[in-house]
């Protein structure tokens, strides 16, 4: 107990002045990098709903930190971090998607296709509380030509209620005892493990795309298809 408060303080000390900025850019970059960039693909929980809990947590441990900027800034975060994949999808088309990742990335984008095909606008909100399909619904519904006004309002409901919404409940959730005082060790752990099944994602991505590519080689090149389909012009 004695060694959590300690560690606490020290963490505490860290947390003011710059380190209160980075501490803010890191979470805000981290939370746009995992769609515009497909950061996500590799490391789908410390880009996402980990990321906001731990986040939340140390917010409410720290005396330095506002919940509502750190809250605000997270769901514009994730707002333009949509808006980049959107619009990336729309100018490159499904070449785009075919060309990040193996077996396993693309047997993800297939199910995130279908699950875009069935549920249109909703599926860009609630595709945020999934690891792999907040990655991939907003380049998946450029590609499918999704009216912009459309996914502009979705993404905006989305990023509210994911990305403010899982920072504020980490939040609220050092309020039940015994977890504000181990709050940063917590959130380390949440990011210790997000890390490590990120890197374990990242390897057998790598391994799939390696094993492709010796087949891919000689086979006969064949027409790329996509399930994604238009979604309906308001």
């Amino acid at each position: 107990m004695l060694r959590t408060a300690a560690l606490d303080g020290q963490l505490n000390e860290v947390l003011t002045g710059t380190g209160v900025v980075v501490f803010y850019v890191l979470v805000w970059g981290l939370v746009f990098a995992g769609t515009a960039v497909f950061l996500g693909i590799f490391i789908p929980f410390i880009t996402g709903d980990s990321l906001l809990f731990a986040a939340g947590l140390v917010t409410a441990a720290s005396g330095n930190l506002n919940i509502a900027i750190l809250a605000i800034g997270v769901g514009i975060s994730a707002f333009l971090g949509d808006q980049v994949g959107f619009l990336l999808g729309r100018r490159y088309g499904r070449g785009y998607l075919d060309r990040h990742g193996g077996r396993r990335t693309q047997a993800a984008i297939a199910k995130t296709e279908r699950f875009y095909t069935m549920f249109g606008w909703w599926a860009v909100v609630i595709a945020r509380f999934m690891p792999w399909g907040r990655v991939f619904i907003p380049v998946i519904a450029g590609v499918g030509r999704m009216n912009y006004y459309r996914f502009l309002t979705s993404n905006l409901v989305g990023a509210v209620a994911w990305g403010a919404g899982m920072t504020v409940i980490g939040y609220f959730a050092a309020s039940v005892p015994g977890i504000k005082s181990a709050a940063y060790v917590i959130g380390g752990a949440f990011i210790l493990a997000s890390v490590v099944f990120g890197f374990r994602a990242w390897w057998l991505d790598r391994r799939s795309r390696l094993t492709d590519a010796s087949p891919a080689a000689f086979a006969p090149a064949s027409a790329p298809t996509s399930a994604v389909a238009p979604a309906e012009e308001a």
